[in-house]
């Protein structure tokens, strides 16, 4: 089992910035590949980011592309994602994700049936 407890949400002005964490516990962090997704109201959960169990590959979604960044810090058992240029279409309850990485060091996963552990999430609210 693998469990994972995110923080850093909030509210936040429309341009300003976050930081979101997920600390994991439970298993060999360094083995999981994670990622971040995010479901506003009366929409269907999706995705925004993903990292490979090494930190060499990532992804993210259009929306967020250049304004997101998702990091790893095997040694704090830690993800995080950097936020900036928030808009309020950013507006959500986000989630990490963890499942185990395969062979390669750069695969990423950005379908939620992909992962096996999820956190339970904080909200991000951003005002206009």
């Amino acid at each position: 089992q693998v469990q994972l407890v995110e923080s850093g949400g909030g509210l936040v002005q429309a341009g300003g910035s976050l930081r979101l964490s997920c600390a994991a516990s439970g298993r060999t962090f360094s083995n999981y590949a994670m990622g971040w997704f995010r479901q506003a109201p009366g929409k269907e959960r999706e995705f925004v980011a993903a990292i490979s169990w090494s930190g060499i590959g990532t992804y993210y979604a259009d929306s967020v592309k250049g304004r997101f960044t998702i990091s790893r810090d095997n040694g704090k058992n830690t993800v995080y994602l950097q936020m900036n240029s928030l808009k309020p279409e950013d507006t959500a309850v986000y989630y990490c994700a963890a499942r185990l990485g395969g062979s390669y060091s750069y695969i990423v996963y950005i379908k939620s049936s992909e992962y096996n552990y999820w956190g339970q999430g904080t909200q991000v609210t951003v005002s206009s």
